[in-house]
């Protein structure tokens, strides 16, 4: 009886307790949820206030050459496969595989016998009508003093006059025959016609050849000096076709089929006769002097042909030019230490460097590394490293 009136004086207290517990958490919700909001417009500022750090370089002058990379497949001036002239047996081999040869060389002999026994026949016969012939003349001058006489008939004094030309002409049939028979014996002897590296032979000696021998027994190719032939684009034509005008050669550089290293250095003073249609290309020919024979043929290689070189051109590095909706343009680093955008007109680029038209002048700061997060007015500190110049702030404005 006395404890139910103890429990009902506790209840009231207790949920009122309850009520300042739940009123207090839903208090720090609150503060929790709204918090950020309230802040973060001072967040925003305070992230606006930061420096970005970034690498600038100045604008300069330069000598930038024009250097356009082609493709090209290096091709020998000369090259010769060496076939026979004459058929016959192989007696002998007399060069090595690889071997540079000169012009009148003696590479390989063809058993020359059979061709010098029909020699020898054919001067045999050339001798007989010589004789012959020797001895219609002096017929024929003793008939001509004869008819002068009246001692004997204008027709015998006709046919022997007939007799010496027949004969004159057999002679020079034999002196025909006996030239030809010499070649066939000179061809016996093969010989080199250029000066040059010979290939890998087709037949060694003993093996039976016969004229016009299918492949050849082996080729000669001209080392030095070689060509290389490369394509233009013909949007290229005319600047290429201007210095060829005004110059007697252009410079051109042969470099590897993965451009990291220098073959050759040669010239250029010729384009082909016509562009190629089907490619839009017009071909060149490069001459090397090749002493070290770095060039192959049938090598691939990339031509690397200097145009001209612009004199005292206003450059800057390939990484500051952004491109945006207005065109190029570059991050500029103001006194003040903020960047400005400005627009540019470029020229001639490589792979280092980009020629500017207008837009810039010589000395002024342009950002190359570090724009991911830059805009208009972002302030910028100069990171310390090779490519960044001096601090733009001490410099003159423009």
């Amino acid at each position: 009886m006395s404890a139910a009136p103890a429990s009902e004086t506790r209840q009231p207290g207790r949920g009122k307790k309850w009520w300042i517990i739940g009123a207090a958490l839903v208090a720090i919700l609150l503060f929790l949820v709204l918090r950020p909001h309230a802040g973060g417009g001072q967040t925003t500022m305070a992230h606006g206030d930061v420096a970005q750090a970034v690498a600038v370089e100045a604008v300069h002058r330069a000598d930038v050459p024009v250097i356009l990379q082609l493709l090209g497949t290096v091709v020998p001036i000369t090259n010769v496969t060496i076939t026979p002239r004459v058929s016959g047996h192989i007696l002998a081999v007399y060069y090595q595989e690889g071997q540079h040869v000169h012009r009148g060389d003696e590479l390989e002999l063809i058993d020359p016998r059979p061709y010098e026994a029909t020699l020898h026949q054919y001067m045999g016969t050339l001798a007989a009508d010589r004789a012959q012939l020797a001895k219609a003349r002096v017929d024929n001058a003793r008939y001509q003093k004869l008819i002068k006489q009246n001692s004997t008939s204008a027709m015998l004094a006709q046919d022997q006059a007939f007799t010496v030309q027949q004969l004159e002409g057999q002679v020079a049939f034999d002196e025909a025959n006996v030239r030809n028979a010499a070649l066939n014996v000179l061809y016996c002897h093969i010989v080199a016609p250029v000066d040059g590296r010979v290939g890998i032979r087709a037949l060694d000696a003993g093996n039976y050849v016969t004229v016009g021998q299918s492949g050849g027994l082996t080729t000669l190719t001209q080392m030095q000096p070689i060509s290389v032939i490369f394509t233009l684009p013909q949007n290229s034509l005319p600047d290429v076709q201007d210095q060829l005008n005004s110059h007697p050669n252009l410079t051109v550089e042969a470099w590897s089929s993965d451009n990291t290293r220098r073959l050759a250095t040669g010239t250029v003073n010729a384009l082909d006769s016509q562009i190629d249609t089907a490619t839009g290309t017009v071909r060149l020919r490069g001459i090397f002097p090749n002493e070290t024979e770095r060039l192959f043929p049938n090598e691939f290689v990339n031509a690397h042909l200097l145009v001209q070189t612009l004199k005292d051109a206003l450059v800057v590095p390939g990484n500051a030019i952004q491109t945006g909706p207005d065109g190029a343009f570059v991050y500029a680093v103001q006194r003040d230490m903020t960047v400005a955008i400005r627009l540019v007109k470029t020229g001639y680029s490589d792979d280092h460097h980009t020629v500017i038209l207008s837009g810039l002048q010589e000395g002024d700061q342009v950002v190359t590394d570090g724009v991911n997060h830059l805009r208009p007015g972002s302030r910028v500190t100069i990171a310390a490293g090779p490519g960044s110049s001096p601090n733009p702030a001490t410099t003159q404005p423009h």
